[in-house]
């Protein structure tokens, strides 16, 4: 749910904007999206590393074309026309190592 309050704080994608458009991702943790962001979301996937901060913006076009998982796919391609800001737990700037060993489990699961 996006709030809308008298506080201003820097958009936490662009970081150029200020604005009172936030939604609480996590107990305590807020994320200020302006409107140059929310619309730039309906043709991009948008995700925010909570560990680190670092955004990451993809076209959805691209995204879609390079999914092999097909619920994954599925479920994407269902939300193609929603404004989606998603937060990720940790990214490759900051863990790369815990993102490596993610992925290493994930490949060890998909072979069993």
């Amino acid at each position: 749910m996006v709030d809308i309050d008298n506080r201003q704080e820097q958009c936490t994608i662009c970081k150029k904007e200020y604005t009172s458009v936030h939604t609480e991702v996590m107990p305590g943790i807020k994320i200020y999206v302006c409107n140059d962001c929310l619309e730039s979301a309906k043709n991009n996937f948008i995700w925010v590393c909570m560990s680190c901060g670092k955004v990451y913006l993809r076209p959805k076009r691209l995204v879609l074309e390079k999914i092999d998982n097909f619920e994954l796919k599925q479920a994407y391609t269902e939300c193609e026309d929603m404004q989606i800001i998603q937060g990720i737990d940790m990214c490759i700037s900051c863990d790369p190592e815990g993102i490596l060993n993610y992925m290493e489990v994930q490949k060890t699961a998909m072979e069993c």
